[in-house]
This record gives C-alpha cells, structure tokens and sequence, in this order.
C-alpha cells in the first residue's frame, strides 16, 4: 500500500519518529549487542557519544548502578529532548548534554567507558572525534564504538537510497551518510591514529523487524532528517514529495521483505574495541 500526502501528518517531529519508529526497532537490539561487548561495571563513568535519544544510556544505566555515573551528548537538541522525555531507567542517573564530537566540552580522563553507537560516520572531522573519544578516556578506559557495514550489504536501503539520490538528482554517497564508515581496515586505522593503543574490530549481523511496511519509507526518510543534510535541509511538503516518489519506486522489494504485519531484514555492523 502506498501511502498518500493525507495519510501522513506533515507535522512529524523528525526526533519523536527516530525514537518510535527506528531507535526501538534498531538501536535497542543493537545497544545489547554493543553494551555486552563493553561489559560494563558497577560505579563505571561512562559516555554515551552521539546519544540520539538515549537507548544506550538507558540500557547501560542499570548496569553501572546508581554509584555509576551517564553523560549522553548528541549536538541535536531535539534528540536530546526526546531523550530526556523517556522513562528513565534504575540505577545511573543520566545527565542529557548538548556537545559537539569533534571538540567536547569535557575534561581530560574523566571517563571510564566511552560507547558510540552508529555515530562516526556523520561526524565531521573523524579524527578529531576519535582524539577526543581518546582523551577523555582514563587510562585503563575503553572505547567501543559501531558503524555499519556496507551499503550493498543491506539490499533495502541500498533500493531506499538510490531512488532517493535519483529522485533528488544527487549521488548516493549523499544521502547514504549512514553507510559511509564500513570499511573496518578504516575504522582501525582511526582509532589507531588517534592514540588509542589496542583496537580490535569485530562484525555483528542481526535481523530487525519493523512495523508498519506501509510506512517504511516515510519514517525512515524523516528519521534520517535528524542526521543526514541532503533530509534535514527539506521542508515537510518537500520530503512529503519525495515519499510518495520514493514509495512508488521501492514498492516491490519493500514487499520483498514484508512479512505479515512488518518489514523483516538483515543488517550488519563492525564494532571497534580500543582501549
């Protein structure tokens, strides 16, 4: 079914869509995959960089404990006031921080555990953030941070993408920010340039589940707005257009991969262990 303009409300909130419609599909699951790769301990400090609306510093809350101590920063504030909306979780306390990656606003080894999840690739300059992921660390800290794998590994928003750069007659690497750190020898690197002495990289495939397949392409289209210029530059009626195009184009393979009442599909990660 292919939905039209009266269908969906222009007024969205771009933040409020990313944390209903992919941050509990998505990053949840991904969170445990990233925090059971942490291990992260009672009374810990930690960072969770590029918070969005706090799904990592939510679940890790409980397992630092209320001797533990959570700074989220994400430098979009309306991530960080939909974070903050959340129910908040026992144990930590989490402090919700407005702060840009590449220059934080923190002081030097004051943090036990530094946890990005799907952060990098939209950064800036990805050194600088590194650097400072490393110089806040204390030093037996760590750092595990989660990138996605390769466009072509994820066949549907390879389709989802591609209609998108056609539609609005740009290249796929501008719209695909997402995608744009899944070379693991290149992760390794950056981190490795950046001080870090250990870095070990792994790969992770899990299969999310999605609800609504009708509104697939709306909702993630609006929550790449959050993130991704090429979104976040249009106007409602603008990425309304480009939906319905967008929808029409990718009908057949998000059918493809629709299974009873929810889009069901593969995605895949590399994570970074540096210490």
């Amino acid at each position: 079914m292919i939905m039209s303009t009266q269908d969906i409300q222009q007024n969205d909130n771009p933040a409020e869509v990313y944390e209903r419609y992919l941050s509990r599909p998505i990053a949840d699951p991904w969170t445990r995959v990233l925090i059971d790769l942490a291990n992260p301990q009672s009374g810990e400090r930690v960072l969770d960089l590029a918070c969005g609306t706090g799904s990592v510093a939510r679940q890790v809350a409980p397992m630092v404990g209320s001797s533990g101590q959570i700074l989220a920063v994400d430098i979009n504030p309306a991530m960080l006031q939909v974070g903050r909306a959340q129910p908040q979780p026992a144990g930590a306390v989490i402090t919700w921080q407005e702060g840009d990656a590449t220059k934080l606003n923190l002081p030097d080894k004051d943090f036990d555990l530094v946890l990005c999840q799907q952060g990098f690739q939209f950064f800036p300059n990805r050194l600088a953030s590194a650097k400072e992921a490393r110089r806040v660390l204390r030093e037996e800290g760590r750092a595990i941070i989660s990138v996605w794998q390769a466009l072509e590994r994820h066949p549907l928003h390879e389709a989802l993408f591609t209609a998108v750069a056609h539609h609005l007659n740009v290249s796929v690497t501008d719209v695909d920010v997402a995608f744009s750190l899944s070379n693991p020898d290149e992760l390794y690197a950056l981190l490795h340039n950046a001080g870090f002495d250990r870095v070990e990289t792994t790969t992770r495939s899990l299969s999310i589940r999605m609800p609504d397949p009708e509104k697939f392409v709306h909702y993630s289209i609006l929550g790449a707005a959050t993130s991704v210029p090429a979104f976040a530059s249009m106007c409602a009626p603008e990425r309304l257009a480009l939906v319905e195009k967008v929808e029409k184009a990718t009908r057949l393979i998000v059918e493809r991969f629709t299974y009873g009442d929810s889009v069901i599909f593969p995605m895949e990660a590399n994570i970074a262990i540096a210490t």
